[in-house]
């Protein structure tokens, strides 16, 4: 089979390249998933890059699982004999290790059925981006109705679920983003929405009872002037870096939060059989829907990763495998 495979660390164009290599066999427990389509995540960028702090867990010279990829779409088709919940010929989406690739193992505790309303592309795009939304605005920030919430950086990938699950769960939402992101986000529900190019959310007078803080371009205490007496920030992500990438963000986040009113909430999401149904349902309902910024090819990963790592992407980015 056809799969992206990373030789080493370093830019995307450098270490991705496109090769052939065995279909991974299938255990009791595996699911042998025939990718349809795939999507790019922050995650990518930063496993491509390889800070240091990753490569000790991830290998030092090369990463051991060298394909590419957590988030898929496509059909089943082969089962372990432990297996009970999927088989052959159903439609999944979910999380694998090595996605960007023509056939791939996962397990059924990461797998849902694909919304019937939603094509392969749109449903690659849920699992990373929907899971990160649902598990820090419901879970961590315990989002009620009425509420008044702030996403900040509501235009790439995990932005665009965030305002639709904030909405799902009844909050008055503010969607803070990039000039030419305003009309996405509106579309998608944003009660309001600042432009955060021409205006400094953090100087307002508006106060937030959840801020959910995409990328962390922003000092925490910034954040901190908008949001209300006991309310929270959850912390998704962070810049680049060559040494520890994300990891500076939450744990300053992590350190910060004893000290100060409210909450400051560092977020990793993680796998949830039952988070990822949800977002089945809340798709096949209409209550969320998918933005697909460029589809690229398989061959194409590389330059999908550094679209997604240069922050260009509004939505999500897809790579189609059939």
């Amino acid at each position: 089979m056809k799969a992206i495979v990373q030789d080493g660390y370093g830019s995307p164009s450098d270490v991705l390249a496109l090769h052939d290599i065995p279909t991974p066999n299938v255990d009791d427990k595996g699911v042998l998933v025939e990718v349809h389509a795939a999507s790019v995540n922050a995650l990518d960028w930063h496993v491509t890059k390889g800070p240091y702090v990753l490569r000790l867990m991830m290998g030092l010279r090369t990463p051991r699982d060298p394909v590419r990829g957590v988030d898929l779409a496509g059909r089943v088709v082969a089962v372990g004999a432990a297996v009970t919940r999927f088989h052959v010929g159903d439609e999944v989406f979910g999380g694998t290790d090595g996605s960007f690739a023509e056939f791939t193992v996962t397990t059924e505790d990461r797998l849902a059925r694909k919304p019937s309303s939603f094509t392969y592309a749109q449903a690659a795009a849920l699992h990373v981006a929907g899971m990160t939304s649902v598990q820090g605005l419901r879970d961590k920030a315990r989002v009620q109705a009425g509420q008044r919430v702030l996403i900040v950086g509501a235009g790439g990938g995990v932005g665009i679920y965030a305002v639709q699950i904030a909405k799902w769960l009844g909050a008055h939402v503010t969607a803070a983003t990039r000039t030419e992101n305003v009309d996405l986000v509106r579309s998608v529900g944003a009660d309001s929405v600042v432009d955060y190019r021409s205006t400094d959310f953090t100087r307002s007078n508006e106060r937030y009872d959840v801020i959910f803080d995409i990328g962390g371009h922003r000092p925490f205490s910034h954040l901190r002037r908008v949001v209300a007496p006991k309310g929270t920030i959850v912390s998704v992500g962070a810049p680049g870096g060559r040494w520890i990438a994300p990891a500076s963000r939450l744990l300053t986040a992590a350190a910060l939060s004893p000290f100060v009113s409210g909450r400051i909430i560092p977020l990793i999401s993680s796998n949830d059989a039952a988070t990822l149904a949800l977002l089945g349902e809340l798709a096949e309902a209409g209550h969320i829907r998918t933005v697909i910024d460029r589809q690229f090819a398989l061959s194409e990963s590389a330059e999908a990763i550094s679209h997604v790592g240069e922050g260009r992407a509004r939505g999500k980015v897809v790579i189609k495998i059939r």
